[in-house]
């Protein structure tokens, strides 16, 4: 059959995203993969250089989202299927261009992890992630930002013959266009991703880029490729080079042999092709391969333990089969971040197909022998040559303008343009896009001003890129939105004094004396920032407003003015701001939490322990986040003390007991 792109739709179970949190995320960036200075020592120069370049202060401009559910619903999902007779690709544009599924259809063999279910979880930079098939991640070190964000789809001319897929968008994070073509050429056993991204400022960029490809994990499951050393980096936040297969006892390359979650990435000599391949007890699976300039490869594993599989769980339904993560990015770790020069641009071709190799070769002894299997196999099915052949017919069509829209992403783009007057060949952003989030900031582009504010609801995201606060300087906060907005801006780059300067400006608002709050807090001022946090709290659930944005808002301040009250030890003023939400907000897993927090710390340990025994879900708990467990353990610690002082005694024994599997989230080895 001639290679096709159709629109469908995919109908899944999932839990609604809910709406964005429209208070800035004014948080430094929480990344568990930053080394400091003593850590980066013993790194190749390359390698340190880079993993000190340019870290994620925060993860402005972007908003959060942290206000779904685990609610599930069938759902229908807008899908774009790329077809010929050998591969089916789902992709769905709508959820940052993520390639759902991969069918290899002479072997009616689905090559990917595909998630039976759409549930969200805060493992993204900004909150929501989803797992499963392959994610293109731009940004900085963690799962993009785009997770779940809507991209421009369009079908494209592909080389030589037919057409192809064109996903895009601008990354708001590193404020950087960057293009997905994806294509099927006839009769191909391989789905073509040709990814470009573009630095059109006249300043350096910090690029990250990494394909995460989800696969089934199974006994007799091993990943392969061209290494015989890794860089392991474990949540106990360590990065150190290891052997491959081989590291204490156990071979790695298999990732049930791991007991805790890790990422392995593989230092894949110069000269070696960069491939990476996940194949089960029969010798077959999915291998991806690129051109050079797609550096790194990496598997990451959950692991057999407790929490790893309780997390693995927690992404998709009970009884689904796990799945590990192989990736593919543009430095050797995922601690790094690679200049890109001004006007410059980083491009390169993936490949993504079926590989089957002789099992007793792929699953011996020998590991020289099992990935020379696998890289034999998979030049026969398909030539280095034959890609690099591919990326350089691609690049000319990587300028082609799109023939048809199929999707429709954000308007930030298009406001960029605007405001930049950039040239970007094939990946338009016409002013159509714009939207409500934009047009604020198009007045303040023409006019010099922003809107009035409405008491109630922030402005519209704050805009920090160096071009914006230049702009947002030149009037000096001159209206009330601007100077919050100003703030935000000088915050971001640190630039603190001068940040309260703006905002006391309109410290009249609720949600700017949010921000002289998080200052006072960052500052070592707890009892400061709580009243602050109060004051705002209280004008805020005045306004006695509805909508989803605004109960979004009103339980993300209440959150952080609760939290603000504990730090300032004062439990009973947190308790009656958590009285003070709506039930359906105070009924949430994170606010039970909190609520047993508050409880324990007003010394009601047997209360705190209640509302663990009726259990609750914390919908949004981060990657890595250990206060469910933290918190079980201290009540049992207080319990034990009876109202006394935790000796270590105590603490011990509370620690001997088991956690229960339903709050076990443990990335890393117990401390």
């Amino acid at each position: 059959m001639p290679t096709t792109i159709r629109r469908a739709v995919l109908t899944l179970p999932a839990a609604p995203l809910g709406a964005e949190n429209p208070l800035p995320s004014l948080r430094t960036a929480r990344d568990v993969h930053r080394l400091d200075a003593a850590q980066r020592k013993g790194l190749p120069a390359d390698m340190a250089r880079q993993t000190g370049y340019e870290p994620l202060r925060s993860v402005l401009p972007v908003r959060r989202r942290d206000h779904y559910t685990r609610k599930r619903a069938l759902t229908d999902v807008d899908a774009i299927v790329i077809e010929n007779d050998r591969l089916r690709a789902t992709v769905l544009p709508g959820l940052g261009g993520r390639v759902h599924s991969l069918e290899h259809k002479p072997a009616g063999r689905h090559l990917l992890y595909a998630n039976p279910v759409l549930q969200p979880a805060h493992f993204a930079l900004n909150g929501a992630w989803f797992s499963g098939g392959i994610e293109w991640n731009i940004g900085a070190t963690g799962h993009t930002p785009l997770s779940v964000a809507p991209l421009h789809a369009a079908r494209v001319p592909a080389p030589g013959s037919g057409e192809m897929l064109r996903l895009w968008e601008w990354e708001r994070l590193r404020d950087l266009p960057f293009q997905v073509d994806l294509w099927l050429p006839d009769g191909s056993d391989f789905l073509y991703v040709g990814v470009r991204i573009r630095n059109p400022h006249h300043r350096p960029a910090p690029v990250y880029w990494w394909s995460n490809i989800a696969v089934p994990e199974e006994a007799g499951t091993r990943v392969l490729a061209p290494a015989e050393a890794a860089w392991r980096f474990g949540y106990e936040r360590s990065l150190r080079r290891v052997p491959v297969p081989g590291w204490e006892g156990a071979d790695r390359t298999y990732p049930l042999n791991s007991t805790h979650a890790a990422d392995f990435f593989y230092d894949v000599p110069g000269g070696e092709r960069r491939w990476i391949a996940s194949l089960g007890a029969d010798g077959r699976g999915l291998v991806q391969t690129s051109t050079d300039a797609l550096r790194g490869r990496k598997l990451f594993v959950w692991g057999s333990g407790r929490g790893g599989r309780r997390w693995q769980e927690w992404l998709t339904e009970p009884g689904t089969g796990g799945y590990a993560e192989i990736q593919a990015g543009l430095a050797r770790t995922q601690l790094e971040h690679v200049p890109l020069e001004p006007g410059g641009e980083f491009a390169w071709l993936e490949a993504y197909g079926p590989l089957a190799a002789d099992p007793a070769a792929v699953h011996g002894a020998c590991w020289a022998a099992a990935r020379g299997e696998a890289a034999a196999r998979l030049e026969a099915a398909l030539p280095r040559a034959e890609v690099d052949a591919a990326y350089a017919a691609w690049r000319p069509y990587a300028d082609t303008e799109p023939k048809e829209s199929l999707h429709t992403g954000s308007g930030w783009g298009a406001l960029e343009a605007v405001r930049g007057h950039y040239d970007l060949p094939g990946t338009p952003f016409p002013p159509e896009t714009l939207g409500e989030e934009q047009a604020p900031w198009l007045r303040f582009l023409r006019t010099g001003s922003h809107p009035s504010p409405d008491r109630a609801l922030p402005p519209p995201p704050s805009l920090v890129s160096p071009q914006w606060r230049e702009l947002l300087e030149t009037t000096d906060g001159a209206d009330l939105c601007g100077a919050y907005h100003l703030g935000v801006a000088r915050w971001h780059t640190g630039d603190r004094s001068q940040a309260v300067r703006a905002w006391e400006g309109a410290g009249r608002l609720w949600f700017v004396k949010r921000c002289l709050a998080f200052a006072d807090a960052e500052d070592g001022h707890p009892e400061r920032a709580a009243d602050r946090y109060l004051e705002a709290f209280e004008d805020a659930c005045a306004e006695q407003r509805e909508g989803p944005g605004w109960t979004a808002a009103l339980a993300a301040l209440g959150e952080e003015a609760a939290e603000a009250l504990l730090a300032a030890d004062r439990a009973a003023g947190a308790g009656a701001v958590l009285e003070a939400l709506r039930p359906g907000t105070r009924e949430r897993g994170r606010f039970q939490l909190l609520r047993a927090r508050v409880l324990l710390a007003g010394g009601d340990a047997a209360a705190a322990r209640e509302i663990f025994d009726r259990g609750f879900e914390v919908a949004d708990l981060r990657e890595g986040d250990e206060s469910l467990g933290e918190t079980w353990y201290a009540t049992e610690e207080a319990l034990l003390a009876g109202g006394g002082p935790v000796t270590r005694e105590i603490r011990a024994r509370a620690r001997a007991k088991e956690l229960p599997p339903q709050y076990d989230f443990r990335m890393r080895p117990a401390p």
